[in-house]
């Protein structure tokens, strides 16, 4: 069942990655606590439905999901702060490199061996997001000169524009670890753990509300802003996938989930009209080998 949450997740986290870049635009230095408005408010409803139709639900499940989630509330503030200079950077590619992390966590400390044919689509699905960072940093000449103009120069070469998703990266891995070790010991429960999260970051959003409505005077055109809670409807739909893909698997589930910025690659080139060069077309490739190989050990592993 893992396999098939982590395509639900990839799918859904895809369209939030290319709704959340639509919405970002470099001149607005709000954008990224509009994105955390958006995702709590939608996240906050899907909770309390949650709620209302019995899920189990304690608020203890807050101290004891706290690890995982001030390890994820942090890394999504920040990729979203990042995501306002992600067409000068390899931020994506990086960011999603914490699949990698959380894999190499949990083989180290919950001893938890993969199968031949999980260890090959591991590798290339790691390969493959590796690969999507050297072929995103290498953009032709007339790509990097429309993209200087509409980003803000200052963070091209900056520590800055590193710090995001480097600190994304080891964020969310650690995120990821502390969950395989929350759920997979049944310390909290996938439903639980996913209702405490989703309310941390409605209170997010509602500070995020005071700070730029309240005390920074910003209007909020829900028109202009539609693409953000595009991607907030997609986030939620991929996280309440994701916990449940974690708990079942966690070593082989989060590599796996890692390939959505491939996915999101293909999005953005559909969408926002950009071209796939052979490069990009090699690494789909090998990842969706990865993939097919990961599923080849979920069906030989139920059989």
């Amino acid at each position: 069942m893992w396999f098939i949450l982590s395509l639900i997740t990839i799918m859904f986290w895809g369209g939030s990655d290319l709704f959340s870049k639509i919405g970002s635009k470099p001149e607005d230095k709000y954008s990224h606590w509009k994105i955390v408005m958006a995702v709590g408010l939608v996240m906050g409803i899907h909770a309390t439905v949650e709620l209302l139709t019995g899920a189990r639900f304690e608020p203890m499940d807050f101290i004891r999901y706290m690890p995982a989630i001030a390890c994820y509330v942090l890394s999504m503030i920040l990729g979203y702060v990042g995501l306002r200079y992600i067409m000068l950077s390899v931020s994506s590619p990086i960011c999603n490199s914490s699949g990698a992390v959380a894999c190499v966590l949990c083989l180290i400390f919950l001893r938890q061996m993969p199968d031949a044919f999980s260890w090959a689509g591991i590798v290339l699905i790691c390969v493959g997001v590796i690969g999507l960072g050297f072929a995103e940093k290498q953009l032709d000449k007339e790509t990097q000169a429309i993209a200087d103009k509409k980003e803000n120069r200052k963070y091209k070469n900056s520590f800055i524009a590193i710090f995001f998703p480097i600190f994304y990266c080891i964020l969310d891995g650690l995120g990821t670890f502390a969950d395989a070790l929350l759920l997979d010991s049944g310390y909290v429960n996938e439903e639980s753990g996913n209702i405490a999260y989703e309310y941390t970051f409605l209170a997010m959003a509602i500070f995020a509300f005071i700070y730029v409505v309240i005390i920074k005077k910003q209007k909020i055109n829900l028109k202009y802003e539609s693409p953000k809670l595009a991607g907030a409807v997609c986030e939620t739909a991929g996280q309440f996938a994701y916990i449940y893909a974690i708990g079942d698997n966690p070593v082989v589930a989060a590599p796996m989930i890692s390939a959505y910025c491939v996915f999101s690659v293909v999005l953005s080139r559909i969408f926002l009209k950009e071209k796939l060069s052979f490069k990009h077309y090699l690494i789909i490739f090998t990842v969706f080998a990865g993939i097919i190989m990961l599923g080849i050990s979920e069906g030989l592993a139920e059989m």
